[in-house]
């Protein structure tokens, strides 16, 4: 009985064992399929490009910010064959085949645009502001911005102040600004409830995209750059201790990290290093700085600094659009 005792025990214990063992295999083949098969990062690129008045669209969406009544001039750029519509709210009137008049809409709030062909579209989320002419003592409505600079630095009109706002409420807050950015990600993170207002510059999202396909292609897996800081109003800018001419107060600034494996709220360990620091912040600036140094994305100038981990934050990459080169916080 003890013998035979004995031989139950062990093949037990074997067949526990080949349990775990066929479980870890498993677990593998299951995390190979994930990174090889299931995720595949789109970089959401429409098959033409779409140009408002200085920016150069090639996403399949974006937002654009407009005042009430404003007019634009939109053009489709793709193959000779294509032919485009132009659809949605606002009136349209056409210049050329490919080439439009549009006034927004008198009345502030998101109207859906759409440029199209025979394959493809994009969609443009229209955001049309609220004027700054609604900012009294300080406020719209109940919302804190406070008080811009009345002078823009060094007479820069990048630092004029802005001449709306883009309302955040419950129908707005996941609205896509670009295919991987959406508006609940960029408010001043000042407290408050909806509606909260902000100001974004399109030139950041298309750099915020740009160097999120290049992470990916680098070997980066991540769907999306946590926005640490987007937009922040003038009050909670010097709440905070910030410079008054911080490029985040014009809508023009993200502090980013990626947080993918794990999401913990910092830094992954991009570098492999094993630790979660600076250096990765270090590597994140490193690509950053080759990619928009090419000769192709030279108009995409603007700062880039890197900031180490405190007590409120991990490290981070702040990334801005400022139409001027500004490099900080470089490790030798």
């Amino acid at each position: 009985m003890a013998a035979t005792g004995r031989l139950g025990t062990n093949f037990a214990r074997r067949r526990r064992r080949s349990a775990a063992i066929r479980a870890v295999l498993a677990a593998l083949l299951f995390s190979v399929f994930i990174g090889s098969s299931t995720y595949a990062f789109d970089a959401g690129r429409a098959s033409f490009s779409v140009r408002i008045n200085d920016e150069i669209i090639p996403y399949n969406v974006f937002a654009i910010y407009v005042l009430p009544g404003e007019q634009l001039e939109i053009e489709a750029s793709g193959s000779e064959q294509d032919e485009f519509q132009i659809s949605g709210g606002g009136n349209a009137q056409a210049l050329a085949p490919r080439r439009w008049s549009w006034r927004a809409p008198q009345q502030p709030g998101l109207y859906d645009l759409r440029i199209s062909s025979a394959l493809d579209s994009v969609q443009l989320n229209a955001f049309v502001l609220r004027p700054a002419s609604a900012v009294v003592d300080g406020r719209i409505e109940n919302f804190r911005v406070g008080q811009y600079p009345e002078t823009p630095l060094n007479g820069n009109p990048v630092y004029l102040p802005p001449d709306g706002f883009v309302e955040l409420n419950d129908s707005t807050a996941s609205v896509m600004l670009s295919p991987h950015f959406q508006l609940s990600q960029f408010p001043s993170k000042q407290s408050g409830s909806f509606p909260k207002y902000l100001v974004l510059r399109e030139r950041l999202l298309l750099k915020l995209e740009l160097l999120l396909e290049q992470l990916n292609s680098q070997g980066i897996s991540a769907e999306s750059l946590t926005i640490m800081s987007g937009y922040r109003t003038p009050f909670y800018n010097q709440a905070i201790g910030n410079v008054p001419y911080s490029r985040h107060v014009y809508g023009g600034a993200a502090d980013v990290f990626v947080d993918v494996a794990p999401r913990d709220g910092i830094m992954d360990d991009l570098n492999q290093d094993g630790v979660h620091d600076y250096r990765d912040a270090q590597m994140l600036y490193s690509i950053a700085n080759r990619l928009y140094a090419s000769d192709s994305n030279r108009w995409l100038v603007g700062g880039l600094g890197v900031y180490r981990s405190n007590s409120a934050h991990g490290p981070f990459l702040h990334i801005d659009a400022r139409g001027m080169r500004s490099r900080w916080g470089v490790l030798p």
